[in-house]
């Protein structure tokens, strides 16, 4: 049976220019894979698949992108992973744990009545101190893009500008 070689992703579509196009493919990712645009992925299916996008800003859930032959079309979807659900009685005790966070430059989703991080045993242990309720959970997690999302790159576990 002949190999065929992995579909290369190099476009972004708007949902626009889709209407008329197959189903996707469908392409789970976690909060960091949708930050980097190349590479090899695999699809819900099992089908591999090599993201070959010009730079710009992280893949977004929603996002639809089509190979370089206009054979193939991928829907991103954020795939869930393990975060911990904050949240409190005390909408002042909620707001000052965001801002704690911020400064340790945690990603985090803000809503009104929680905050969602990645898990992390230590900051669960700090923010439970502060009175804060802790749940972990298996979640789709999308942060906040912050400040200054593509305007720098990141080394390692932090970003900054040039």
């Amino acid at each position: 049976m002949p190999q065929h070689a992995a579909p290369l992703l190099v476009e972004r579509l708007s949902p626009t220019e889709a209407l008329a196009l197959p189903a996707p493919l469908r392409l789970p990712l976690d909060a960091d894979q949708r930050t980097s645009l190349r590479g090899h992925r695999r699809s819900a299916c099992g089908r591999d698949l090599v993201l070959q996008l010009p730079r710009g800003a992280a893949l977004q859930p929603g996002e639809l992108l089509r190979s370089n032959d206009g054979a193939v079309l991928v829907q991103v979807e954020a795939a869930a992973e393990p975060v911990m659900e904050v949240r409190s009685a005390d909408p002042l005790a909620l707001l000052q744990a965001a801002y704690h966070l911020g400064n340790r430059h945690v990603a985090m989703e803000l809503h009104v009545d929680r905050l969602v991080l990645l898990q992390d045993s230590v900051l669960a242990d700090l923010l439970r101190q502060r009175g804060l309720q802790v749940e972990l959970l298996q979640l789709p997690f999308q942060p906040e893009a912050g400040a200054y999302e593509g305007l720098g790159h990141h080394h390692g576990d932090h970003g900054h500008l040039h």
